[in-house]
């Protein structure tokens, strides 16, 4: 069932176990805000988590994508949604086959292998810079995993919505592995601006979000990243 993680913020339990899928949160600060929306086929319905937290899906004002990889945006597919959906400047291009990656790189040839079977068609994309105010949320731009990753945070709740910059597993905070990324260097860097920042609740797309305690928990693993 959805599962509060902190006043305002609700994990909807949409994702399968590990590795598979990816966590969505419902964010309500006066305004409601889906960000991210899980896998095509989810453990379970999405639609329905909405409801378990006590929402309607026409309440959603807003969907907030940290990047475009399918397990953070298939989901979207799955639900009548009447609200603008906002991701990353070069995740929106990389969709719309406004620019394309190398066919050589290996995440670049997957996403043009997926943007070809899912293309988000039918919903209006707004690209989302750096810097950018969007309700309650403070946009920044977070490259390494995907060129348009994005991280949000929302500073009257204290949390900071973190897509893919880190996984949380068993051992702690993680950077995304090489495999699943464009560029480790640059997640690394993105981790140390983000780990910058003040916030108690981290919501990550992979592993349980942490309530408190989410600023000191990325700073730690930013301080041993730098200390290699």
């Amino acid at each position: 069932m959805a599962r509060r993680v902190t006043d305002g913020v609700t994990l909807l339990e949409i994702a399968w176990p590990e590795p598979i899928g990816a966590n969505a949160y419902l964010v309500d600060d006066g305004e409601v805000t889906l960000v991210d929306a899980g896998v095509p086929l989810p453990r379970r319905s999405l639609t329905g988590q909405i409801r378990a937290a006590g929402y309607a899906v026409s309440e959603i004002d807003r969907v907030l994508l940290t990047h475009y990889d399918i397990d953070h945006v298939g989901g979207l597919a799955r639900i009548d949604l009447d609200a603008p959906v906002y991701v990353g400047a070069l995740d929106c291009r990389l969709v719309r086959r406004a620019w394309s990656p190398s066919w050589r790189h290996h995440k670049g040839a997957f996403h043009r292998i997926v943007r070809r079977l899912y293309p988000l068609s039918g919903i209006e994309l707004r690209p989302v810079v750096d810097g950018d105010r969007i309700g309650g949320f403070d946009a920044f731009h977070t490259p390494g995993h995907n060129p348009g990753h994005t991280v949000y945070l929302q500073e009257e709740l204290d949390a900071a919505m973190l897509g893919d910059l880190v996984w949380n597993t068993a051992t702690g905070f993680v950077p995304p592995p090489w495999i699943d990324s464009y560029d480790t260097d640059r997640i690394e860097a993105s981790i140390a601006r983000i780990a910058g920042k003040r916030f108690e609740a981290a919501c990550m797309g992979h592993g349980t979000p942490l309530s408190s305690g989410g600023d000191r928990a990325l700073g730690a693993l930013s301080d041993g990243l730098s200390a290699r």
